[in-house]
């Protein structure tokens, strides 16, 4: 039986965001991140980071449609998901430059 998976948002010490993917719990993964289990991960050399946020799907395949359209995001854009903003997100989708 497939469980799903979580995305997650961490804030990195450096103020970046890194998104990822995990079968685990996301307590477990933060867990691998704080602790540099892989020194070739992204987060390795930005130590402490912060969760900021995870959601659950029950499908893998959605997941990772959401990791992926989630790494898209300009800063801005992210931080309203962090704050659950979803009235944001869309004026937010625009391209920058786009005359209105």
């Amino acid at each position: 039986m497939d469980e799903g998976c979580s995305v997650y948002m961490l804030r990195c010490s450096d103020g970046s965001y890194y998104v990822g993917l995990t079968k685990l719990e996301v307590e477990a993964r933060l867990s691998e991140h704080q602790m540099g289990t892989y020194p070739s991960a992204y987060t390795y050399k930005r130590r402490p980071v912060e969760l900021v946020f995870a959601e659950h799907y029950e499908q893998i395949t959605d997941a990772i449609l959401a990791e992926r359209q989630i790494k898209g995001w300009r800063r801005a854009k992210k931080e309203a998901l962090i704050r659950r903003d979803y009235e944001a997100l869309p004026e937010l989708a625009k391209r920058y430059g786009k005359k209105r």
